[in-house]
């Protein structure tokens, strides 16, 4: 994965920070460390969850052409004590020896910081942009403003990038969905995306987490999309897979999107399977490259087959269609 990574509860793209500034601004601890080290970093180490607050954490390549050596951002509120810093630290074992670079972040730069790198996204025909460019739509392209706030898919992580770049694929290729499942939503970019190629599809969209719902409202009035139960609107609904009376009445679908992890995908395989028409589409992302065949597999015992493949970076989005019977 190249770029930037963000390390915080629900998400794993930039997708801005869980908290706001003081008065007195905010803290950023930087160190160097390996691609390696960068990857093995998540919300879940018991280093962080015994600090209060928990510091949200960024890493990121500076340069491509030294693919291995990353880089480790730590924002906190306040000035970090030597034990936060310790415990930072022990993330990057390749820093022991170097000292970390420790920042002061005023109330007035954070704004700007925290849509610091977040160009817009071009993926096939969709141009995904926060507020700062909001006039940097090109002609002819199908542009979302997704603001960074607190909740995944702002379109910057290769996982979102690959299911707009494949829903792009789909309709490019002639391709016709009625009912649509959007499933771990995150802030609702990909329902939007589909209610843009298929105008006339009854779009369902749901989360586990109810302030990704929150957000997807949010951004559905900022992109004008309309937010209920008919044809070209988009519902709502939070829920884990697909545990809601809304989901289960609208089944089956005809095209079913859910960019979550490799982990719960093989283990609602036989809940998606059973949710999509014969013939019908599952995409598939949150999975890096390793896990791609094994997601791949649960899914074949559900009657699907691979019909195709976008990769960015480690990160394949799968489109599989349900055999026809």
């Amino acid at each position: 994965m190249s770029g930037k990574r963000k390390v915080e509860p629900k998400g794993d793209g930039i997708t801005g920070f869980p908290f706001a500034p003081d008065r007195e601004g905010s803290w950023k601890i930087t160190l160097p460390c390996t691609k390696a080290e960068a990857e093995s970093i998540s919300d879940d180490l018991p280093d962080l969850a015994m600090l209060d607050p928990q510091p949200t954490l960024m890493t990121s390549e500076p340069d491509p052409a030294r693919p291995d050596d990353w880089q480790l951002d730590a924002y906190v509120e306040a000035k970090p004590d030597k034990t936060l810093i310790a415990a930072i630290a022990r993330l990057a074992p390749s820093a022991a020896k170097v000292k970390p670079v420790i920042t002061h972040i005023p109330e007035d730069d954070w704004v700007t910081l925290s849509q610091s790198g977040l160009e817009p996204i071009h993926a096939g025909r969709f141009f995904v942009h926060t507020p700062h460019n909001a006039d940097s739509v090109p002609e002819g392209m199908t542009g979302f403003v997704i603001d960074a706030g607190r909740a995944f898919g702002t379109g910057h992580h290769e996982t979102t990038t690959g299911c707009l770049m494949m829903l792009d694929r789909l309709k490019r290729n002639g391709l016709r969905f009625d009912d649509i499942a959007d499933i771990g939503t995150g802030t609702g970019l990909l329902a939007f995306a589909a209610r843009a190629l298929w105008p006339a599809a009854k779009v369902i969209a749901s989360d586990i987490d109810p302030v990704s719902i929150e957000v997807t409202e949010e951004n559905a009035a900022a992109n004008g999309v309309p937010v209920g139960r008919g044809r070209s609107q988009v519902e709502l609904v939070v829920a884990p897979g697909l545990a809601h009376r809304r989901l289960k009445t609208r089944l089956p679908y005809d095209l079913l999107i859910a960019n979550i992890l490799a982990g719960p995908l093989i283990e609602l395989a036989p809940v998606f399977g059973n949710a999509v028409l014969p013939g019908g589409t599952i995409i598939l992302a949150g999975l890096l490259d390793t896990q791609a065949e094994a997601v791949a597999q649960a899914y074949r015992r559900q009657g699907f087959y691979l019909a195709g493949t976008v990769v960015r970076g480690d990160w394949p989005t799968l489109r599989l269609v349900k055999r026809k019977r």
